[in-house]
Protein backbone atom coordinates (compact mmCIF):
# COMPACT_ATOMS: atom_id res chain seq x y z
CA UNK A 1 0.00 0.00 0.00
CA UNK A 2 2.83 2.36 0.80
CA UNK A 3 4.27 1.73 -2.68
CA UNK A 4 0.97 2.53 -4.34
CA UNK A 5 0.75 5.82 -2.46
CA UNK A 6 4.26 7.05 -3.21
CA UNK A 7 4.37 6.18 -6.92
CA UNK A 8 1.83 8.80 -8.04
CA UNK A 9 3.57 11.39 -5.88
CA UNK A 10 6.87 10.69 -7.56
CA UNK A 11 5.24 10.77 -10.97
CA UNK A 12 3.55 14.06 -10.19
CA UNK A 13 6.81 15.52 -8.95
CA UNK A 14 8.59 14.34 -12.09
CA UNK A 15 5.94 15.92 -14.34
CA UNK A 16 6.08 19.14 -12.38
CA UNK A 17 9.84 19.27 -12.81
CA UNK A 18 9.46 18.52 -16.50
CA UNK A 19 6.98 21.39 -16.90
CA UNK A 20 9.65 23.77 -15.67
CA UNK A 21 11.61 23.02 -18.84
CA UNK A 22 8.86 24.46 -21.04
CA UNK A 23 9.77 28.08 -20.30
CA UNK A 24 11.28 30.72 -22.55
CA UNK A 25 14.73 30.41 -20.96
CA UNK A 26 14.93 26.70 -21.77
CA UNK A 27 13.68 27.45 -25.26
CA UNK A 28 16.60 29.82 -25.91
CA UNK A 29 19.18 27.33 -24.59
CA UNK A 30 17.84 24.46 -26.70
CA UNK A 31 17.62 26.27 -30.02
CA UNK A 32 19.22 24.67 -33.06
CA UNK A 33 20.15 26.73 -36.18
CA UNK A 34 16.67 26.55 -37.71
CA UNK A 35 15.09 27.49 -34.39
CA UNK A 36 17.35 30.53 -34.16
CA UNK A 37 16.48 31.56 -37.73
CA UNK A 38 12.76 31.35 -37.01
CA UNK A 39 13.09 33.17 -33.68
CA UNK A 40 15.29 36.00 -34.99
CA UNK A 41 13.04 36.44 -38.04
CA UNK A 42 9.98 36.84 -35.83
CA UNK A 43 11.80 39.27 -33.52
CA UNK A 44 12.91 41.44 -36.46
CA UNK A 45 9.44 41.37 -37.99
CA UNK A 46 7.85 42.29 -34.66
CA UNK A 47 10.19 45.24 -34.04
CA UNK A 48 9.82 46.48 -37.63
CA UNK A 49 6.03 46.28 -37.55
CA UNK A 50 5.81 48.07 -34.19
CA UNK A 51 8.15 50.78 -35.48
CA UNK A 52 5.86 51.48 -38.45
CA UNK A 53 2.73 51.17 -36.31
CA UNK A 54 3.98 53.90 -33.98
CA UNK A 55 5.47 56.06 -36.76
CA UNK A 56 2.33 55.85 -38.92
CA UNK A 57 0.05 56.52 -35.97
CA UNK A 58 1.96 59.70 -35.12
CA UNK A 59 2.16 60.84 -38.75
CA UNK A 60 -1.50 60.16 -39.54
CA UNK A 61 -2.62 61.92 -36.37
CA UNK A 62 -0.56 64.98 -37.30
CA UNK A 63 -1.82 65.02 -40.90
CA UNK A 64 -5.47 64.71 -39.92
CA UNK A 65 -5.19 67.28 -37.13
CA UNK A 66 -3.61 69.86 -39.47
CA UNK A 67 -5.60 69.12 -42.64
CA UNK A 68 -8.62 71.32 -41.96
CA UNK A 69 -6.44 74.12 -40.58
CA UNK A 70 -4.23 74.16 -43.68
CA UNK A 71 -7.14 74.01 -46.12
CA UNK A 72 -9.17 76.69 -44.38
CA UNK A 73 -6.06 78.82 -43.92
CA UNK A 74 -5.39 78.69 -47.65
CA UNK A 75 -8.91 79.74 -48.65
CA UNK A 76 -9.17 82.44 -45.99
CA UNK A 77 -6.15 84.38 -47.26
CA UNK A 78 -6.75 87.58 -49.24
CA UNK A 79 -4.09 87.04 -51.92
CA UNK A 80 -2.18 84.26 -53.60
CA UNK A 81 1.15 85.51 -52.25
CA UNK A 82 -0.20 85.51 -48.71
CA UNK A 83 -1.55 81.99 -49.25
CA UNK A 84 1.87 80.80 -50.48
CA UNK A 85 3.59 82.29 -47.44
CA UNK A 86 1.05 80.54 -45.22
CA UNK A 87 1.74 77.22 -46.98
CA UNK A 88 5.53 77.61 -46.79
CA UNK A 89 5.25 78.09 -43.02
CA UNK A 90 3.76 74.60 -42.59
CA UNK A 91 5.92 71.69 -41.33
CA UNK A 92 8.00 69.81 -43.87
CA UNK A 93 5.92 66.65 -43.68
CA UNK A 94 2.51 68.35 -44.07
CA UNK A 95 1.05 67.02 -47.37
CA UNK A 96 -1.78 69.47 -48.16
CA UNK A 97 0.53 72.48 -48.19
CA UNK A 98 2.96 70.63 -50.49
CA UNK A 99 0.18 69.86 -52.97
CA UNK A 100 -0.90 73.50 -53.06
CA UNK A 101 2.69 74.73 -53.39
CA UNK A 102 3.27 72.39 -56.34
CA UNK A 103 0.18 73.83 -58.05
CA UNK A 104 1.36 77.39 -57.43
CA UNK A 105 4.83 76.50 -58.69
CA UNK A 106 3.32 74.98 -61.85
CA UNK A 107 1.37 78.18 -62.51
CA UNK A 108 4.47 80.34 -62.06
CA UNK A 109 6.54 78.06 -64.29
CA UNK A 110 3.91 78.08 -67.04
CA UNK A 111 3.64 81.86 -66.92
CA UNK A 112 7.43 82.30 -67.12
CA UNK A 113 7.76 79.86 -70.02
CA UNK A 114 4.92 81.51 -71.91
CA UNK A 115 6.32 85.00 -71.34
CA UNK A 116 9.83 83.91 -72.37
CA UNK A 117 8.46 82.52 -75.61
CA UNK A 118 6.68 85.82 -76.36
CA UNK A 119 3.23 84.37 -75.74
CA UNK A 120 3.50 81.28 -77.93
CA UNK A 121 6.35 78.97 -77.11
CA UNK A 122 6.48 75.19 -77.22
CA UNK A 123 5.19 74.81 -73.67
CA UNK A 124 2.15 76.98 -74.32
CA UNK A 125 1.45 75.04 -77.52
CA UNK A 126 1.84 71.55 -76.04
CA UNK A 127 0.14 72.13 -72.68
CA UNK A 128 -2.47 74.68 -71.74
CA UNK A 129 -2.43 76.33 -68.32
CA UNK A 130 -5.18 73.99 -67.10
CA UNK A 131 -3.39 70.86 -68.34
CA UNK A 132 -0.09 71.94 -66.81
CA UNK A 133 -1.71 72.54 -63.40
CA UNK A 134 -3.60 69.25 -63.63
CA UNK A 135 -0.40 67.32 -64.32
CA UNK A 136 1.40 68.98 -61.41
CA UNK A 137 -1.49 68.24 -59.05
CA UNK A 138 -1.67 64.60 -60.12
CA UNK A 139 2.04 64.17 -59.46
CA UNK A 140 1.79 65.90 -56.07
CA UNK A 141 -1.20 63.82 -54.95
CA UNK A 142 0.49 60.61 -56.08
CA UNK A 143 3.69 61.54 -54.23
CA UNK A 144 1.94 62.45 -50.97
CA UNK A 145 -0.29 59.37 -51.18
CA UNK A 146 2.77 57.20 -51.61
CA UNK A 147 4.34 58.75 -48.51
CA UNK A 148 1.26 57.86 -46.48
CA UNK A 149 1.70 54.24 -47.52
CA UNK A 150 5.18 53.97 -46.01
CA UNK A 151 5.38 50.72 -44.04
CA UNK A 152 2.02 49.40 -45.23
CA UNK A 153 3.62 46.69 -47.38
CA UNK A 154 5.70 45.54 -44.43
CA UNK A 155 2.65 45.41 -42.14
CA UNK A 156 0.75 43.36 -44.73
CA UNK A 157 3.73 41.02 -45.16
CA UNK A 158 4.17 40.52 -41.42
CA UNK A 159 0.46 39.98 -40.87
CA UNK A 160 0.23 37.33 -43.58
CA UNK A 161 3.54 35.50 -43.09
CA UNK A 162 4.32 35.62 -39.33
CA UNK A 163 1.79 32.89 -38.40
CA UNK A 164 3.34 30.55 -40.95
CA UNK A 165 6.86 31.30 -39.76
CA UNK A 166 5.71 30.56 -36.22
CA UNK A 167 4.08 27.39 -37.53
CA UNK A 168 7.43 26.34 -38.96
CA UNK A 169 8.90 26.62 -35.46
CA UNK A 170 5.95 24.65 -34.12
CA UNK A 171 6.43 21.84 -36.60
CA UNK A 172 10.16 21.80 -35.86
CA UNK A 173 9.50 21.53 -32.10
CA UNK A 174 7.08 18.64 -32.58
CA UNK A 175 9.62 16.97 -34.84
CA UNK A 176 12.22 17.23 -32.06
CA UNK A 177 9.75 15.68 -29.60
CA UNK A 178 9.15 12.72 -31.92
CA UNK A 179 12.90 12.27 -32.42
CA UNK A 180 13.42 12.12 -28.64
CA UNK A 181 10.62 9.60 -28.23
CA UNK A 182 11.98 7.35 -30.99
CA UNK A 183 15.55 7.58 -29.67
CA UNK A 184 14.74 6.86 -26.03
CA UNK A 185 11.52 4.91 -26.31
CA UNK A 186 10.22 7.12 -23.52
CA UNK A 187 7.09 9.19 -24.11
CA UNK A 188 7.00 10.74 -20.66
CA UNK A 189 6.48 14.43 -20.05
CA UNK A 190 10.11 14.75 -19.03
CA UNK A 191 11.27 13.57 -22.45
CA UNK A 192 9.03 15.80 -24.58
CA UNK A 193 8.48 18.87 -22.38
CA UNK A 194 11.29 20.91 -23.93
CA UNK A 195 10.39 20.36 -27.62
CA UNK A 196 6.64 20.74 -26.96
CA UNK A 197 7.30 23.96 -25.06
CA UNK A 198 9.34 25.20 -28.02
CA UNK A 199 6.45 24.38 -30.36
CA UNK A 200 3.86 26.19 -28.23
CA UNK A 201 6.01 29.27 -27.69
CA UNK A 202 6.75 29.57 -31.42
CA UNK A 203 3.03 29.39 -32.20
CA UNK A 204 2.26 32.10 -29.66
CA UNK A 205 5.15 34.28 -30.85
CA UNK A 206 4.00 34.04 -34.47
CA UNK A 207 0.49 35.14 -33.51
CA UNK A 208 1.83 37.89 -31.23
CA UNK A 209 3.80 39.24 -34.20
CA UNK A 210 1.01 38.93 -36.78
CA UNK A 211 -2.09 40.16 -34.95
CA UNK A 212 -0.93 43.76 -34.25
CA UNK A 213 0.33 44.07 -37.83
CA UNK A 214 -3.01 42.93 -39.29
CA UNK A 215 -5.05 45.25 -37.06
CA UNK A 216 -2.75 48.20 -37.77
CA UNK A 217 -2.82 47.56 -41.53
CA UNK A 218 -6.62 47.59 -41.60
CA UNK A 219 -6.78 50.73 -39.46
CA UNK A 220 -4.22 52.67 -41.50
CA UNK A 221 -5.75 51.50 -44.77
CA UNK A 222 -9.09 52.99 -43.75
CA UNK A 223 -7.48 56.17 -42.43
CA UNK A 224 -5.44 56.61 -45.63
CA UNK A 225 -8.52 56.24 -47.84
CA UNK A 226 -10.17 59.12 -46.02
CA UNK A 227 -7.04 61.25 -46.46
CA UNK A 228 -6.85 60.36 -50.17
CA UNK A 229 -10.41 61.64 -50.58
CA UNK A 230 -9.36 64.93 -48.96
CA UNK A 231 -6.35 65.10 -51.30
CA UNK A 232 -8.59 64.69 -54.36
CA UNK A 233 -11.15 67.24 -53.17
CA UNK A 234 -8.48 69.82 -52.34
CA UNK A 235 -6.67 69.18 -55.63
CA UNK A 236 -9.86 69.75 -57.66
CA UNK A 237 -10.48 73.02 -55.83
CA UNK A 238 -6.87 74.09 -56.39
CA UNK A 239 -7.12 73.31 -60.09
CA UNK A 240 -10.23 75.44 -60.44
CA UNK A 241 -8.66 78.26 -58.45
CA UNK A 242 -5.33 78.44 -60.30
CA UNK A 243 -6.82 77.72 -63.73
CA UNK A 244 -9.73 80.19 -63.54
CA UNK A 245 -8.74 82.51 -60.71
CA UNK A 246 -11.66 81.51 -58.47
CA UNK A 247 -12.82 78.51 -56.51
CA UNK A 248 -15.87 76.62 -57.80
CA UNK A 249 -18.34 76.42 -54.92
CA UNK A 250 -21.39 74.28 -54.27
CA UNK A 251 -19.97 70.86 -55.16
CA UNK A 252 -20.48 68.35 -52.38
CA UNK A 253 -17.44 66.21 -51.56
CA UNK A 254 -17.61 62.55 -52.40
CA UNK A 255 -18.20 60.30 -49.39
CA UNK A 256 -15.95 57.27 -49.20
Amino acid sequence: MMFLQTAPTQGGTSNAEAMKHMGFGDLIHNFDPLGWIVFVTLVVMSFASWYFIIANAIRNAMVRSRAEKVIQGFWSTTSTQEAIRELEAQPKGEPFSKIALDAASAVAHHQQATAAAAGGGRLAESLSRSEFIDRALRQAVARESLRLETGMTLLATVGSSAPFIGLLGTVWGIYHALIKISASGNASMEAVAGPVGEALIMTAFGLFTAIPAVLAYNFFNRSNRMTYAQFDEFAHDLHDFFATGSRVEGVAPTQK
